[in-house]
């Protein structure tokens, strides 16, 4: 079921179509969907529920974590995501692209395009539906308890007993993820540039990919 844009219409949480991004394995999907099914994971804020685009040619991240967890609407829907924490993190050649209800119309912003000018973060913490790239991890746990995690930056751990994992470095080329929900203790976007974006020859507006 998809929404006006295309996108997925979420309505009240559908777990059975929940999978978990970058490389948890298979097995421990039931965990985290059992977990999340029964409100074992809280939203950090309440949020819109509508789904944006970021890219990347390459995150560097030192201190990586994740677990399963759920961001909620302001009217109480629930939208399964796998959480990624990254303690610190350099993003070379950043896109963010979201489309605007009803219209077709899209803002984007870009940062880190300059060579050795990489947008940067502290504390990131990010909710998302579907990650894709080539991901290279450090000293990597897969299966560690929720709870104890501790490398992935403040915050960036879940609830005892249930399925995590962490690593001391993260490195992914060709990132590409759907989001819907992004925090940072820091943020700094060098070459910062944000634009809005009327339809292209195709009748549609720009996007990250």
């Amino acid at each position: 079921m998809k929404d006006a844009q295309g996108g997925p219409a979420y309505g009240r949480t559908n777990w059975r179509r929940f999978a978990v991004a970058a490389a948890v394995p298979v097995g421990a999907v039931v965990a985290l969907t059992v977990g999340m099914a029964n409100g074992a994971f809280a939203a950090s804020f309440a949020v819109s529920g509508q789904s944006f685009k970021i890219s990347a040619d390459k995150l560097e991240g030192t201190g990586f974590a994740q677990y399963g967890d759920k961001d909620t609407t302001k009217d109480g829907t629930e939208i399964p995501v796998a959480v990624s924490g990254i303690s610190s993190a350099k993003l070379y050649n950043l896109c963010q692209s979201v489309k605007v209800p009803g219209l077709p119309v899209s803002l984007t912003i870009r940062a880190g395009r300059e060579s050795g000018k990489p947008a940067e973060a502290t504390d990131l913490l990010i909710g998302m539906s579907e990650l894709s790239g080539d991901a290279e991890f450090t000293d990597i746990n897969i299966g560690q308890d929720a709870s104890t995690l501790g490398l992935g930056g403040e915050g960036a751990k879940g609830t005892k007993g249930m399925f995590g994992q962490e690593a001391k470095s993260v490195t992914i080329t060709g990132l590409k993820q759907t989001s819907t929900s992004t925090s940072a203790g820091t943020f700094k976007l060098k070459g910062l540039n944000l634009k809005v974006n009327g339809p292209g020859s195709d009748g549609k507006p720009a996007e990250c990919f």
